[in-house]
């Protein structure tokens, strides 16, 4: 199956038979990102939760512990 990421627009061929690409082929609102993009935005995403100014909100389990 190719993909195609979505931030870089590089194009990778994965196996069908794996969960990625099922989960790709059944939902449509499902997007694809290179393991580049995927680690660039993971190092980014720590950095910032490292400085302490940068809040990440879980809002599904805030949600659930509401009720």
């Amino acid at each position: 199956m190719k993909v195609q990421c979505a931030i870089c627009d590089r194009i990778d061929e994965l196996p069908t038979d794996l969960p990625l690409a099922k989960k790709l082929r059944n939902r449509p609102i499902h997007t694809y990102m290179c393991p580049p993009c995927h680690e660039r935005i993971e190092e980014k995403t720590l950095a910032r939760l490292a400085t302490g100014k940068f809040i990440f909100y879980k809002t599904s389990k805030l949600i659930e512990n509401e009720f």
